[in-house]
């Protein structure tokens, strides 16, 4: 028997801050996670912008970034395949993109459990063979039978696909229901069934109605980034697509990266005749990388900056 292998904490390797999102701000790179919300709340349709988004390499929402766009793998377990491409298609149409043009693959299967040890030795084959860089389950409740509420039922689900993250390098967003009446409660901790669920996530996002009913609020969530809540959402037509979009960019609560920093990476922005690199706006800013690509991906995300080919713009205000 041989020792588990070790390395100096030093000598881990390090994660380059362009390298940290596979949609900026709003989901880390190879990140795992839920996108969780009370019934008819538009989760799927958040979904699936997020799968245009990356298979196009175009911001998710309109809004947000992707830094790591690639092949997408979805699971629709709840929607008619006709509804799912309609879906796609008003997306794209909203985003002016062809659904034709996109690296974006459907499983056909008419089922998929996770509970069922030859259907994650096909889920995890499928994944090794087409190695999306994302890959999107919906919804988590039709893809088992075993007791949400009970940990060490759902546990090894989620391990599942955790080592699949690990073992392909995709971020793996699973859609799951909150309870219903469940507003007065912290976005994570409304979600239905075990908080092994909420734990799981290294990125996170909720979907609440508001309001009148129409309007929806989305609370971001990061296990190791900036997180803001409150962002305001609506379920729009624009020509020929229906899609969310966001109602007031700044409208987004501030992150928690420091205002400090967040008011000097806007005034550098500001003052600078070309788009910036992160590089560039390092050392301008005399801060670590971390904390720049955290105010950078915050910015963005209130609509205070945007990123170009080049790097990172100021937004007028």
């Amino acid at each position: 028997m041989t020792a588990l292998p070790v390395r100096p904490a030093h000598l881990l390797d390090a994660i380059a801050p362009e390298q940290r999102w596979l949609i900026e701000g709003l989901w880390a790179a190879q990140a795992v996670g839920i996108l969780g919300g009370e019934p008819k709340c538009c989760k799927s349709f958040l979904a699936l912008d997020m799968a245009v988004s990356v298979a196009s390499a175009t911001p998710c929402l309109r809004r947000f970034p992707v830094a790591r766009p690639g092949r997408v793998l979805l699971f629709a377990a709840e929607d008619a395949h006709p509804i799912v491409r309609q879906r796609l298609e008003g997306i794209c149409a909203s985003a002016g993109l062809q659904l034709a043009d996109l690296d974006l693959q459907v499983i056909t299967a008419p089922s998929l459990r996770l509970d069922v040890e030859n259907d994650r030795d096909r889920l995890d084959q499928t994944v090794a063979s087409l190695r999306p860089t994302l890959l999107v389950l919906d919804p988590f409740v039709r893809l088992h039978r075993v007791d949400e509420n009970v940990s060490a039922e759902v546990a090894p689900l989620l391990d599942f696909l955790r080592t699949l993250q690990r073992r392909y390098q995709t971020a793996v967003v699973l859609v799951h229901h909150a309870r219903k009446g469940a507003a007065h409660l912290r976005a994570g901790q409304a979600l239905r069934g075990s908080s092994e669920l909420h734990a799981w996530g290294d990125s996170n996002l909720y979907l609440r109605r508001t309001g009148d009913g129409e309007a929806l609020a989305l609370a971001i969530e990061h296990r190791a980034a900036a997180s803001s809540v409150g962002l305001a959402l609506h379920l729009l037509a624009r020509g020929d697509g229906l899609a969310l979009h966001v109602d007031d960019p700044s409208a987004a609560a501030p992150a928690t990266t420091p205002a400090t920093a967040l008011d000097r990476v806007e005034t550098i922005l500001a003052q600078a005749e070309a788009p910036l690199s992160l590089k560039a706006l390092r050392a301008a800013a005399k801060m670590r990388a971390a904390t720049v690509s955290d105010a950078l991906a915050a910015l963005v995300t209130q609509g205070r900056a945007r990123r170009t080919d080049t790097g990172y713009l100021a937004v007028a205000r």
